[in-house]
C-alpha cells in the first residue's frame, strides 16, 4: 500500500507563494504519474497538476498554467507543487495523488494523501 504524506500547507496572502510537498512511501509501476488536485467546501475536487516520474513532463489545468510548477526529486520519492503569484480563488486544500497515467481524470489515481490546507487572503 502506497502511502503519500503532504506539507507544505498554510495562509499567504494574495500574490504570495508557498511550495507544497508529497513524499511517497515507494514507487512502483502503480505510481507511473502524481498529480495534485484540490478541493474547496461545496466543490468537486479539482486537477491541478501531475507529472511522469519517470522524464519529468508535465500537464497543468488552464487555471494554474505560468503560475503553479510541479516538479520531483526522484531520489527522495518526492513531488513538489511551487504555487505563485498565488490568489484568493486558490484557496483549496490540496491533495497529493498517484496513479497508473498522466491524466487530469481523477479515477486513475489510486492512492491519496490526507490532503494540506492552502488559504490566501486577499
Amino acid at each position: 500500500q502506497v502511502q503519500l504524506l503532504e506539507s507544505g500547507g498554510g495562509l499567504v496572502q494574495a500574490g504570495g507563494s508557498l511550495r507544497l510537498s508529497c513524499s511517497a512511501s515507494e514507487r512502483t509501476f502503480s505510481t507511473y504519474a502524481m498529480a495534485w488536485f484540490r478541493q474547496t467546501p461545496g466543490k468537486e475536487r479539482e486537477f491541478v497538476a501531475a507529472i511522469r516520474w519517470s522524464i519529468g513532463n508535465a500537464i497543468y489545468a488552464d487555471s494554474v498554467k505560468g503560475r503553479f510548477t510541479i516538479s520531483r526529486d526522484n531520489a527522495k520519492n518526492t513531488v513538489y507543487l511551487q504555487m505563485n503569484d498565488l490568489k484568493p480563488e486558490d484557496t483549496a486544500v490540496y491533495y497529493c495523488a498517484a496513479g497508473l497515467g498522466l491524466t487530469m481524470a481523477e479515477r486513475p489515481y489510486r492512492y491519496w494523501g490526507q490532503g494540506t490546507q492552502v488559504t490566501v487572503s486577499s
